[in-house]
């Protein structure tokens, strides 16, 4: 499974084809369609809490301790059972994580993919 995991915005055109696409973002983005994110699940679980996405507000330079942060809060439930349910789909075929963040490499999908990934 190396790599199985890749991470694309919902805003860019969707690749669907053998791949399983799901949204790992707590709120829905804005200004799109379920049509056209062309999703197979939403998993608002897998997210980071409300707590801590505010408090890193997107800022590069706590994104080290943003991971580590997260990496913590998937160990709990109910993300611990998300995570669970995406490492289960990436032993089946190609994950695709989506999500509207501007800046993907500080994300909270780069991070899970970055785990997924590791984990296999």
């Amino acid at each position: 499974m190396s790599d199985a995991v890749t991470v694309v915005r919902v805003y860019e055109d969707a690749t669907t084809s053998g791949v399983t696409r799901v949204l790992v973002d707590r709120v829905w983005p804005r200004g799109v369609s379920k049509e056209a994110a062309h999703l197979d699940l939403w998993l608002k679980d897998v997210a980071p809490s409300t707590e801590l996405r505010h408090w890193y507000g997107h800022d590069p330079a706590k994104f080290e301790e943003f991971a580590r942060r997260y990496e913590a809060e998937l160990t709990g439930p109910p993300a611990a059972e998300a995570l669970r349910r995406l490492r289960d789909l990436a032993t089946e075929r190609p994950v695709v994580l989506v999500t509207a963040t501007k800046d993907v490499p500080h994300s909270q999908a780069a991070v899970l993919a970055e785990l997924l990934n590791r984990d296999a």
